[in-house]
């Protein structure tokens, strides 16, 4: 099937099968996927936490207003933004650059400390925000693979992130949950698989100029 098939294919999964697992091949599509989103300089201010337990989903569906995506999806995957994005970590990822492309350092200087400057400038609220959207790109980006992979997910904002890292310990990895992403199969009869999608005519959505 074309792309376009596979996101007509899509939903936003209602009710999951919970005797249905994720082959572990389709779960490192999804890894790879993630690994390899687009982000602002490139720098992955985000990090993937996979839950696959479901005495643990059980907790997290309670901090997800109950919603049973959380308990009976094959895995849970969250989308976490770095607590400390700072010069640090902005040097770590031209160490990266160096290491891969051999790029010579008085290259890459200039625009190292340009982005630490850049960086020192902004409060962590703008900086969180910033991360923040990027974690949204890697949402978008794994809604896009799972279809085309024929796995079914449900993308959420409606969660607790203060008892979501409380459960987890996130905390101690430094890490701010923002998005959540059940994955796994629909259930039969989960009714919203046969609705029709609702969107706008292509002529309203898009604006062609030439």
């Amino acid at each position: 099937m074309s792309i376009i098939h596979h996101l007509q294919w899509r939903y936003a999964t209602k009710k999951f099968n919970p005797d249905k697992v994720l082959e572990p091949s389709k779960l490192n599509v999804l890894k790879e996927a993630f690994n390899l989103t687009a982000t602002s300089y490139g720098l992955q201010p985000i990090r993937l936490v996979i839950v696959q337990n479901k005495s643990i989903q059980e907790q997290l569906m309670e901090a997800s207003w109950n919603q049973k995506q959380v308990r009976d999806a094959s895995h849970i995957l969250i989308l976490c933004t770095e607590q400390n994005i700072d010069s640090h970590f902005i040097r770590n990822y031209f160490n990266r650059v160096k290491e891969i492309r051999k790029t010579p350092e008085d290259i890459l200087t200039p625009f190292e400390n340009f982005l630490i400057e850049d960086f020192e400038k902004k409060s962590a609220d703008q900086i969180q925000n910033w991360a923040t959207q990027q974690a949204y790109l890697a949402l978008g980006n794994l809604l896009t693979v799972c279809a085309a992979e024929g796995i079914d997910s449900c993308p959420m904002e409606g969660f607790k992130p203060e008892t979501y890292s409380q459960i987890l310990g996130l905390q101690k990895h430094q890490l701010n949950p923002v998005l959540v992403l059940p994955v796994g199969y629909r259930a039969d009869d989960d009714m919203f698989a046969d609705f029709k999608k609702v969107r706008k005519k292509i002529h309203e959505s898009i604006l062609d100029i030439s």
